[in-house]
């Protein structure tokens, strides 16, 4: 799937794409106009990118375009501007492209159209592009969120078939060990290094697919009873149910130091 995400450097969504990949280790770049230009003055140094010999903004979106496998294209509503432009691009130059509006869908309906996508098309090289932060406030924390969903579902999908075969879990901890044998060791790893507090964040990806998976949505209500137990509150709701496993889980993997280094 995603080996590599690529943007133009700009606020907003550009550079929830590009936080993310720094985030979760996968290697970014991408083009910027010359002098590094940004709605904000210049694109911060710790962002890999490669500057055009111009300064136009159409230059580099077209080469962002180009150098990629597809393009990803994310927004609250219709696309304008910049992000129209880049949708041109893409059917001019026969790149594969999808738009995602995030007004007409929710987060995790989303991700897996772009999962499905991305597998479809073969997609290597991610190229993401979307409004800047002065059009759209809540587009960075939207891509961000949803690229998180998308590559948590992913991962997590990777090991169905073995968290399937071994039946449902019947306690939090059964729960904790089941995901401890079978999640990648770089989920594992990026968990531990988490901060309690940002562990909501995993809520629409991961959280979902324990619920599925352990039957929290199904009936199985012996691990929703001992959720209910470790969390105190005897009306726990299957959604939150699935944040106690995970914040368990957590605990569980920020002790070994080990998985908190591992790259």
């Amino acid at each position: 799937m995603i080996e590599r995400i690529i943007s133009g450097g700009q606020t907003g969504a550009d550079r929830a794409a590009l936080d993310f990949a720094i985030k979760v280790d996968l290697p970014h770049g991408g083009w910027v106009p010359k002098g590094r230009l940004a709605e904000d003055g210049t694109t911060p140094a710790r962002y890999h990118l490669t500057e055009m010999p111009t300064k136009s903004y159409p230059k580099r979106t077209e080469k962002n375009v180009f150098d990629s496998d597809g393009t990803l294209i994310v927004s609250h509503g219709k696309l304008k501007g910049g992000s129209q432009y880049t949708m041109d691009m893409a059917i001019m130059h026969s790149k594969p492209w999808l738009h995602i509006d995030l007004n007409e869908t929710t987060v995790l309906e989303a991700a897996q159209q772009v999962i499905d996508w991305l597998l479809n098309n073969r997609i290597e090289t991610l190229n993401v592009a979307g409004p800047r932060e002065s059009k759209d406030p809540m587009i960075y924390r939207a891509v961000y969120d949803l690229l998180q969903t998308v590559y948590y579902i992913a991962i997590s999908e990777e090991n169905v078939v073995a968290l399937r075969g071994t039946g449902m879990p019947k306690t939090v901890d059964e729960a904790v060990q089941r995901l401890i044998a079978n999640v990648p060791l770089k989920v594992k790893s990026e968990m531990a290094k988490m901060e309690e507090s940002e562990l909501i964040d995993l809520h629409f990806s991961f959280g979902a697919f324990i619920r599925n998976q352990f039957g929290l949505w199904s009936g199985n209500e012996d691990l929703l009873n001992d959720c209910r137990k470790v969390s105190g509150n005897p009306t726990l709701h299957p959604d939150d149910a699935s944040t106690e496993i995970i914040r368990s889980l957590w605990k569980r993997l920020s002790k070994t130091h080990q998985l908190r280094v591992v790259k």
